[in-house]
């Protein structure tokens, strides 16, 4: 299956999240919401400039920055 990163999605679409990059506290912040190998996650929208990315994840709303958004790879659903 093709794997993307996360800020490729566009909104409605949804993705199994595969790996998450990334190193140090930025990547650490990121595991501790809930953005883990496994999980299910949709993006719902993206602002006019395209940062931050309004994510829907285990029932909670989550905002990313597309730079952090580019470690997170996911397989579409």
């Amino acid at each position: 299956m093709t794997r993307y990163a996360l800020s490729e999605l566009k909104p409605k679409e949804r993705g199994i999240i595969v790996k998450v990059g990334g190193e140090g506290p930025v990547r650490r912040r990121i595991l501790d919401m809930g953005v883990v190998p496994g999980t299910e996650v949709e993006v719902v929208k993206v602002a006019p400039l395209g940062d931050p990315l309004d994510l829907l994840i285990r029932g909670y709303h989550l905002s990313l920055r597309k730079e952090e958004a580019r470690e997170i790879l996911v397989e579409k659903v």
